[in-house]
């Protein structure tokens, strides 16, 4: 389980994509900043998970939430991963697991990042944490739910 809390201080990722460009946390603009973890590409969950991200990439956008995926896979491995997966959003690898230790969602042992997903504020504050190793769509599920519901809070309210 991850140490890190609601409310602590997210910390900073600076690291580049599988895209290309590069992708710094504290620059990051929006409603907020959704980092999700997987343990390895191509593998059956972290396969269907990032394809839910995928295929609900537009509303969290709409909504205007910033997408990331990481995992401890080689930069080609996460290359090829994004490519396979027609993923409309960037990938880290995360090869020397510096942003899992971090985040402290590193399995000891096996040595691969926990299915864990970070919501962040534009303040760098974590607003949710939600942790489902074998059930990528509740994974999705409680992320797209969480994001609906800010961005409905942050709506004008008329009348």
């Amino acid at each position: 389980m991850s140490s890190l809390k609601v409310g602590d201080q997210a910390p900073e990722i600076d690291a580049q994509t599988s895209a290309g460009s590069r992708f710094v946390l504290s620059r990051q603009e929006g409603l907020c900043t959704v980092i999700f973890f997987y343990p390895k590409a191509f593998t059956p969950i972290c396969t269907m998970e990032t394809a839910f991200f995928r295929d609900n990439y537009n509303e969290l956008a709409l909504a205007g939430a910033n997408l990331i995926g990481v995992s401890t896979d080689a930069e080609d491995t996460q290359c090829k991963f994004a490519r396979d997966s027609h993923l409309n959003f960037p990938l880290i690898a995360d090869a020397d697991k510096r942003i899992a230790k971090a985040y402290d969602v590193l399995w000891p042992v096996l040595g691969v990042a926990q299915r864990y997903t970070f919501v962040v504020s534009p303040e760098m504050r974590l607003e949710a944490i939600f942790h489902h190793e074998l059930s990528a769509e509740k994974h999705r599920d409680d992320v797209l739910r969480f994001v609906h519901a800010k961005f409905e809070a942050q709506r004008p309210k008329v009348g």
